[in-house]
């Protein structure tokens, strides 16, 4: 069972937004009454999922955001506050999984392509959510670190530390507005059935799935429910945390 949350009034900024997680919290967001505005880069994806959430009654809007460039997330933030007039919660969710091998095979390029989508993209993002949420006196903020910002993997040296990353702009993020009324969080989903978990290599997603102790893949529904609650009243006292939504992987 979903947690119920009344949102009406709000707005809600959601990255990544046209499938898998982004789109769940979207989904989860509209339905508990927030105005919500999806960004992605895949333009066709995501005027699909604004049209989803439109036709069952939503309000809702899409913008076309390449996170990696700071003046397109300015820009993604200031057409948000220009349509609803202001932005109470933001879900930093837009990443990308990049290359397998080892850091020895890993080039410049590739590492370079995932800081820009998984690191800088979230700074950029939560740098212009947190001017516009100082203006207006609160708000909240999610971002997506991973399981990989928790632990280390073989393979994934420039995934994992980007993710490390995402924690780090969080705790320091929470801090520099904590008594500003507002709260800066991040999730830290395991591995969820999702378009983009389907780009793991099978062999890594056994090894995963050995240690994914309850012996499933996530559902992009449990991530939205995380989402929601950090955004929420409920969590007025929790800030600067990397919530582990993994099905139990980071306890061993």
């Amino acid at each position: 069972m979903q947690p119920i949350y009344d949102f009406t009034g709000k707005v809600a900024l959601v990255t990544g937004a046209s499938r898998g997680i982004g789109l769940a919290t979207a989904k989860a967001f509209a339905e508990s009454g927030a105005s919500v505005v999806l960004a992605d880069r895949d333009e066709a994806t995501l005027a699909a999922a604004v049209a989803q959430l439109t036709a069952a009654g939503h309000t809702a809007i899409a913008v076309p955001c390449d996170v990696a460039v700071e003046a397109q997330a300015q820009a993604l933030v200031e057409r948000a506050v220009a349509t609803f007039g202001r932005l109470d919660m933001a879900y930093n969710n837009a990443g990308i999984l990049g290359p397998w091998g080892p850091v020895t095979d890993e080039t410049e390029a590739g590492f370079d392509d995932v800081h820009a989508v998984n690191l800088k993209g979230i700074w950029a993002c939560m740098k212009h959510e947190l001017i516009q949420m100082e203006k207006q006196g609160g708000g909240a903020i999610v971002n997506c670190s991973s399981l990989g910002g928790l632990v280390g993997l073989p393979n994934r040296a420039a995934y994992h530390s980007s993710k490390h990353g995402v924690l780090g702009l969080t705790k320091c993020a929470a801090l520099d507005v904590a008594t500003k009324n507002i709260r800066v969080n991040a999730v830290c989903p395991g591995t969820i059935d999702t378009p983009m978990g389907d780009g793991i290599d099978e062999a890594m997603l056994k090894e995963i799935m050995r240690e994914q102790s309850i012996g499933r893949l996530g559902r992009a529904e449990e991530i939205a429910a995380a989402v929601l609650w950090l955004c929420s009243d409920g969590a007025s006292l929790v800030l600067g945390v990397g919530l582990p939504v993994d099905g139990g992987f980071t306890v061993h």
